[in-house]
């Protein structure tokens, strides 16, 4: 069998569609199973299938499952709605599974012999025993299967012929195929255990087989009244009592029960369209049968018994015999033809319904591919979405390769010189103690010396002790003997002889003896100069020594004092820069550049969260520096965060003291300037010896508490608008924008026109600058509200999934909010704009409102492309598109405000005063005027900043109310400060 074609049977079987699976495809799964010896190709496609996202599909799954496992090659056996019944299910396959794993001889249809069920029991009544249990357990489960789905379905219409119906009843065929082969094997093993067992051993199991009967006995009663399966399958039904188990002899009574298939049955879809000729054949049959049956009851028209009326007593029929016979003629006939229309209506039915079955196959597999080719794409678009994600993430990782690479090249370089350094350092520091250790051998090799001098002079001085007595003692002896021979000299001159040759000797002797002594007493004063001189080598090279060492360790001082120098050097430039930052900061705050800009308090918080992350961070850098001052790196890059963090609270603190009231934004603007000077103090502590250790930010975290208390009490409160209005709102609003930008144009064209008609020289001349300038600015912010509009769909269409856009602008409400917002804020500005100019025009009105208005107008379209952008993909075409529209818009409002100043400047000459004909008196008296005029506009202007703030309390009392913002939803809506970031 072809896979292709397989494949193509499994996804037509197991699909979305609530209708009953296809014999003929779950046939061709069957049949694929044993071709194959498995069901790798059945696996293979079922993975591929969201089984676990589609309740319909995991039940139809299951079904087929269920039928592979009966019927399908060996091999392949490895609350509400459809979810329970898919768990039951499940469940039911799953103990089905198990029981033929532990009972191998049971094949997968449980068809089976008493023979071979003897033998499944290996004749022993413990396995009997067990194997009864586990029957029990797979029946129990069969049952709770069958329950559910008659639970689940409304049994007081005809669900059989619905499609839905059929989707759930279909998989009952296989429960009541296994049920009825279960109840036989439970009843023939119970009356094997009792045959075996004590009665009250086996209570427990009647006790189960009676609750499983009742249920069993009541599925098929009504399992047998439902129309969809008198067509598939012929339901038996249990006897009105139980087999009694304790009475041996009835086994004898038990009948299997037998569910018959017949051969042409199959699903609905497949059913046999009935001729005309054999309904015909059957309407022939049927009236045969009623005419012998009324003959069996009244007699026939041609016996000869007594109750036939036609001939009784000879009599012949009378008029009413006629008509009635006639009346019956023509009831024939018509019953002949409402048969006949009966015939030719149901043919027609059944024709209509195979046409019907066809086109909803057609229709079910087109919806089938539909899907799969949703699902592809969809699959497509994820890849697509994680190989940008990764692209990102590459390029992200590449340029921090880079920055690294360029780093550890430095570092290399840095590493190589102090390395030459150090291999300097230790080829000198081995010169020194091979130098070292020759002096040292040289000194042991003078001690040594030294020490033998010592000894051979300590011999020499008891040889020369040794001497010195024998010569004594000699010379004694002589001079004894001399006066013996002087006493006997008289007496023998030949003894005096003798003696005077003995002192002869003696005298020879002596002198030999002193000249050895002289010549060892030089030797000795040479090896006392050779020892001298050696041991004033030793202490010079002792000294060398000293100096070498003196000197290695100084360079490592020095080294070492160079390297904390470069840390402390670096450390003090960061904090200097972050100072820098912090001062520029709170320089900002008074800076005429903030002034048109306004901020929220939400996104005010949001930093000040950031901040107090940071100083726990720069907490935690100080301790580890401190511990360890080689590692700066950590310290150098929370104190750089916590300058940046800083600035920008201190001027997302300014912008949003703008839209405050007077009271709570000097309170805000007095906050973050101590913030700003508690920051400089913090930071001064860092990098200076002795006061790191010291650095307290229990100041930093009150000041940010307090501008914390005063953001949260500047949350605006927001008014509740419908989730499912949101989206309508937005396209409504958008609209409304688009209709207001196009009237304002209008109006500036039919201004330029009255302008052209009625005015002339320097006034016509500015205010066809002026008006042509506001033109080219509407058109710019027309062009920009079609790339916003572009922008959004795109970020709907990307970002909503399977939701439909409503529901993706309920769900992302705050953004949403936003969106209607900024839209508004523009069309509202559009129209101001277009007043103001017509009042300038007409020479009523004011320059200065006209730049207020086009500076109001600019920031309420940045607003738009913030609130635009927030959710955008930054490498879309549309979001490019968007910014240079954006850019259009600033180039327009700027050529408004440089009009205007123009306009202004020629009005103002051409009205400058003409004084030449003006006396004293009156030029006097104008100065006063002019000075009155003075104090009225500066009373005026008090007043006017008086209304203003009361004014900016008002709107910000109403702002949450009019713009519909709420806390804690997905996306903020954009700030004016992202606005002003937007437009510059």
């Amino acid at each position: 069998m072809d896979v292709s074609k397989m494949t193509v049977s499994i996804n037509k079987a197991i699909n979305t569609q609530e209708v009953a699976v296809k014999e003929k495809h779950a046939r061709t799964c069957i049949l694929g199973t044993h071709h194959e010896k498995g069901a790798q190709t059945f696996w293979s496609v079922v993975n591929r299938l969201p089984l676990s996202s589609n309740a319909v599909l995991c039940w139809k799954f299951c079904h087929v499952f269920h039928k592979l496992l009966r019927d399908g090659h060996p091999n392949g056996h490895l609350s509400e709605g459809y979810g329970q019944l898919c768990s039951i299910y499940l469940k039911l396959l799953r103990t089905k599974m198990e029981y033929h794993t532990k009972n191998p001889r049971f094949p997968g249809n449980l068809q089976m012999s008493d023979r071979q069920l003897d033998e499944a029991g290996e004749s022993d009544v413990n396995n009997f025993f067990q194997l009864t249990v586990e029957m029990f357990d797979y029946l129990e489960c069969e049952l709770n299967l069958f329950q559910t789905v008659f639970n689940s379905l409304d049994m007081s219409r005809s669900v059989s012929v619905t499609t839905a119906g059929q989707c759930r009843l279909a998989p009952l065929i296989q429960v009541i195929l296994d049920c009825s082969h279960l109840y036989d094997y439970t009843v023939k093993l119970l009356f094997k255990l009792h045959s075996c067992l004590p009665a009250d051993t086996l209570q427990g199991h009647r006790d189960r087989f009676m609750e499983q009967f009742t249920k069993l006995k009541d599925l098929f009663y009504r399992s047998s009244n439902l129309q969809y399966f008198k067509r598939l399958i012929q339901i038996p039904q249990l006897p009105e009592n139980p087999p009694n188990f304790l009475r041996a002899s009835a086994l004898s009574e038990h009948i299997s029960p037998v569910v018959v298939i017949p051969a042409e049955a199959s699903s609905p879809d497949s059913e046999p369209v009935l001729e005309k000729d054999d309904l015909m054949d059957m309407d022939a049959s049927q009236q045969n049968l009623f005419d012998n049956k009324f003959d069996d009851i009244f007699g026939s028209s041609f016996s000869s018994d007594p109750f036939n009326f036609n001939s009784q007593n000879g009599v012949n029929k009378d008029e009413k015999d006629h008509l009635i016979e006639q009346l019956y003629r023509e009831l024939s006939g018509l019953k002949a033809q409402l048969e006949n229309l009966k015939t030719e209506s149901q043919r027609a039915v059944l024709q209509l319904k195979g046409r019907i079955s066809e086109l909803e196959a057609e229709l079910a597999e087109q919806q089938h591919l539909r899907q799969q080719a949703a699902d592809d794409s969809e699959f497509l678009r994820a890849e697509l979405d994680e190989l940008k994600k990764k692209r990102e993430d590459t390029e992200k990782a590449q340029r921090s390769l880079t920055e690294i690479e360029r780093k550890a090249q430095a570092n290399e370089q840095r590493y190589s010189k102090l390395k030459e350094k150090y291999s300097e350092l230790v080829q000198s520091h081995a010169d020194l103690l091979r130098k070292n250790a020759e002096v040292t051998k040289q000194v042991s090799v003078a001690r040594q010396a030294q020490v033998d001098l010592e000894r051979e002079k300590k011999e020499l001085e008891d040889s020369f002790q040794r001497l010195s007595e024998q010569a004594q003692r000699k010379t004694q002896e002589q001079t004894e003997v001399l006066e013996n021979l002087k006493q006997e000299l008289a007496t023998s001159k030949q003894e005096l002889h003798i003696v005077q040759g003995s002192l002869e000797t003696s005298a020879q002797s002596e002198e030999k003896w002193a000249t050895q002594i002289a010549e060892l007493e030089k030797e000795r004063d040479s090896l006392l100069n050779t020892m001298a001189h050696r041991e004033e080598e030793l202490s010079v090279l002792q000294k060398q020594l000293e100096d070498t060492q003196l000197k290695l360790s100084s360079t490592q001082e020095s080294m070492g004092q160079l390297a904390k120098d470069q840390r402390k050097m670096l450390l003090l430039q960061s904090r200097k820069a972050a100072e820098q930052v912090v001062q520029e900061a709170l320089r900002q705050l008074e800076e005429p550049t903030l002034i048109s800009c306004a901020g929220s308090a939400d996104h005010l918080l949001s930093t000040v969260k950031s901040v107090s992350s940071c100083i726990e961070q720069l907490e935690k850098s100080c301790s580890q520096y401190l511990a360890c001052p080689e590692d700066v790196s950590g310290l150098l890059h929370s104190v750089t965060l916590l300058a940046h963090l800083t600035s920008d609270t201190i001027v997302h603190g300014s912008t949003t003291c703008l839209r405050a009231p007077p009271e709570p934004a000097d309170s805000l603007t007095e906050a973050c300037k101590q913030y700003g000077r508690e920051t400089l103090i913090y930071l001064a502590s860092v990098g200076e010896d002795g006061a790191l250790e010291n650095a307290d930010s229990t100041a930093l975290r009150g000041c940010l508490s307090e501008i914390t208390a005063i953001g949260e009490e500047l949350l605006p409160r927001g008014l509740d608008i419908k989730q499912e209005e949101l989206g309508d709102l937005v396209d409504k609003e958008m609209a409304a924008t688009s209709a207001a930008i196009e009237t304002a144009t209008a109006r500036i064209e039919e201004m330029l026109s009255k302008s052209r008609a009625g005015d002339t020289g320097v006034k016509l001349e500015v205010n066809e600058r002026i008006l042509g300038s506001c033109t080219s600015l509407m058109q710019a912010i027309q062009v920009l509200i079609v790339a916003s509009k572009d922008l959004q769909r795109e970020i709907v269409e990307s970002g909503r999934g399977t939701a439909s856009p409503k529901e993706f602008y309920a769900k992302n409400s705050r953004w949403t909010e936003g969106l209607i917002s900024a839209s508004k804020a523009v069309g509202w500005g559009a129209t101001v704009m277009v007043d103001a100019a017509d009042l300038v025009v007409q020479g009523r009105g004011k320059f200065e409102e006209l730049m207020v208005c086009s500076h109001e107008i600019a920031a309420s379209t940045a607003q738009l492309v913030a609130a635009s952008k927030v959710k955008a993909d930054k490498d879309s075409p549309n979001l490019a598109q968007l910014q240079q529209a954006s850019r259009g818009v600033n180039q327009a409002t700027a050529a408004v405000v440089a009009s205007t100043v123009s306009g202004k400047s020629q009005i103002e000459e051409t009205d400058n005063m003409d004084f030449s004909s003006m006396t004293l008196t009156q030029i006097k008296r104008q100065e006063m005027d002019s000075q009155v005029r003075v104090l009225e506009l500066e009373n005026e202007l008090q007043k006017e900043r008086q209304k203003l703030g009361e004014l900016r309390k008002k709107h910000y009392e109403l702002a949450g109310v009019a713009e519909g913002w709420e806390e804690g939803t997905e996306a903020s809506p954009p700030t004016v400060q992202e606005a002003v970031t937007e437009k510059e």
